[in-house]
């Protein structure tokens, strides 16, 4: 238990971190959420619990096709909020898009040999 509340707090922190430096700089606190953080340190969590190379190299192979359909999410919600949508609906929006792009990668990915 002890364990779970250590890497939940760490997620936590990482966040907040993001948050309260994107209110000084957009720009940093953007380059901060884009690095692979949450993906590093679920792998490094993933290899103490399991110790299995294979599930690491499928999870880190899964986690770079998953990425992608969450790529258009990051150039729709400016596009919207720089035309005036209000925040919540450019960020449905941006969901929206990313869930359907993700149904559509999960439909596709198998049949072009992509393991998820």
């Amino acid at each position: 238990m002890l364990y779970l509340l250590i890497k939940a707090a760490l997620s936590g922190l990482i966040i907040a971190a993001v948050s309260e430096i994107a209110k000084c700089s957009p720009g940093f606190g953007a380059l901060i959420a884009a690095l692979p953080l949450v993906s590093v340190l679920g792998m490094m969590w993933l290899w103490r619990d399991t110790h299995d190379p294979e599930r690491l190299a499928a999870h880190a192979a899964a986690t770079f096709w998953f990425v992608l359909p969450s790529m258009p999410m990051f150039l729709l919600m400016p596009a919207l909020l720089r035309r005036g949508a209000p925040f919540w609906a450019a960020l449905g929006a941006g969901c929206a898009l990313t869930v359907g792009l993700y149904l559509l990668l999960v439909w596709i990915g198998p049949r072009i040999g992509v393991r998820l």
